[in-house]
Formats: structure tokens, sequence, C-alpha cells
């Protein structure tokens, strides 16, 4: 397709978006759909950081209607209390961007119930917050979930049916491929449901390519092999900045060309960076 950019999303007024995930590509998300007429709910698990990207939202589009609601992801509990929420205020959600995650934490770890953390967060956590909303997203207009999966999903990505928590043997990239993947199936899944149950739903996917956020510091750290390898190799010839990251989810989430099921990503080398 032809390059698509941020001026191409069409008017998005009257639309209410919930997009996961308060920096890197949830952020970037989060600014151009408010940029261009949504009202957006920017979901997160620090305070602190959700209300610095909601002042940073308004300087950039001043008069936006955005406003942050904590939403830890790697709680069940704080899923059901941000649905509940939502639910209450009984107003139909037009778009759904799933996209907070975490990667490739070098121990094991997991989230408060139980689950190993980015299978738990990346998937489990999303896979709850759509359900529950689906009532509100069956309401909405022309309503769109956009699942924010990853190109690592491809190495070495499978669903370990028999370790499914990583229990065994912990593989950061391997258990970080699983949750992308899954990601990616549920997409196709949940299209494939509603198009029997007609729900009206359009679900695909979306990946940034390899963008510039903070995923890499987050998880296996800034001092760690991986980090420094990055910075002196990849970073500087295959990267390219969140806000072009966030280029494939806003086609995703808004482009009349996006597709029921589709799966969006950068064309660029290796599908790391470039057009979508």
């Amino acid at each position: 397709m032809a390059q698509w950019t941020a001026n191409d999303v069409p008017s998005q007024a009257g639309r209410l978006a919930v997009v996961t995930g308060t920096g890197g590509i949830g952020y970037e998300t989060a600014l151009v759909l408010a940029q261009h007429g949504a009202e957006v709910i920017l979901a997160g698990r620090n305070e602190r950081k959700g209300r610095e990207a909601i002042h940073k939202l308004l300087a950039l589009a001043p008069g936006a209607r955005v406003r942050f609601e904590l939403l830890d992801l790697a709680d069940l509990s704080s899923v059901d209390a941000f649905s509940k929420q939502l639910l209450a205020q009984d107003r139909p959600v037009d778009l759904l961007v799933n996209n907070a995650g975490v990667m490739t934490p070098p121990s094991r770890r997991t989230t408060v119930d139980g689950f190993e953390l980015q299978f738990g967060t990346n998937y489990l956590g999303h896979f709850a917050l759509t359900a529950r909303l689906l009532p509100l997203l069956q309401r909405g207009d022309a309503p769109r979930v956009v699942e924010v999966s990853s190109g690592a999903h491809r190495l070495g990505g499978a669903i370990h049916f028999d370790d499914l928590q990583w229990a065994r043997r912990y593989k950061p990239w391997a258990a970080y491929a699983q949750s992308k993947l899954s990601m990616l199936m549920f997409a196709l899944e949940l299209q494939r449901r509603s198009d029997v149950a007609g729900w009206g739903l359009m679900s695909n996917a979306a990946h940034p390519g390899y963008a510039r956020t903070e995923l890499i510091a987050n998880g296996p750290g800034a001092n760690g092999l991986m980090w420094k390898i990055n910075s002196a190799l990849v970073r500087p010839f295959f990267s390219h900045s969140a806000a072009d990251g966030a280029l494939p989810v806003l086609f995703a989430a808004t482009s009349p060309d996006a597709n029921n099921g589709g799966y969006y990503g950068p064309a660029g080398r290796f599908e790391l960076i470039g057009a979508n």
C-alpha cells in the first residue's frame, strides 16, 4: 500500500477510545486519536506516568478530551475494577487498543494471580479486558479492537501447552514470543466469533516493528547485554521512532482500508522500520 501517515487518520469525532499503556506506542496512538477528535481513555498501571502522559498530550493537543485511568493488566482484580467503572458509565466504546506489555524480564516473574508475567500481562490481561468490555463494544459505532502483537512472534514463537506458564524452564524470548503470538491468534479468533455471533466488531492486529520505546529498558534492563548489543549494532540502523511505530496500530484502528482479521506492520527492512 502507499505510505500512510498520521495525516491520513479520518476524523474520530464522537468516538470513545480506550488505549492501554501510557508510554511509547500507547502514548503516540492516544495522541493522534485525540488530535483527530476522539475522546481517549489512556489506561496504565503507574498513576504518576499516566498523569505526566496526559499533561504532555494536552500540551500538544490543547482542548483534547483525554483522561488517565488506573489499570494493571497483571492484576485481574484491577482489570475487573476498571471494567466495572466503564460499564457503570454505560457508554459505548468504539475502539479498544490492547497495547500495554512487558518484554523479556531476565528472570521468571508472575502476575498477582500467579501467571507468568509476560503471558499474564500481554495476553491474559487484555483477553479479560476485552471480554469485560464486549457489551460496550457491541454498542459502539463501527467498533474495532486492535491487538498489538510483535514481529517477535516469528522468532521461535509457539504456544507451549506443556509448560504454558514457563514454570519448568523459563526462556525470556520464547515466553515473550508466545505472548505476542497469543495476541495475534486472539485477534483472529475474536473476528471469527464476531462474524458468527453478529457482534459487528472489526478485530485486527498490528506490530510496531523496532520502535524506540522503553520496553527493553523496562524488561531486560538498560545495563544488560541485549541492550548494549541493540544500542551499538541494531538500534542505529534498524529502529524508528515510537511515533512511526504507532502508525500500523493507527492504520488498524482507523483506516477505511483496514480489513477484518488484518495484520499490519512496517514494510521496510525485516519489517522493523518503514511505512505500513
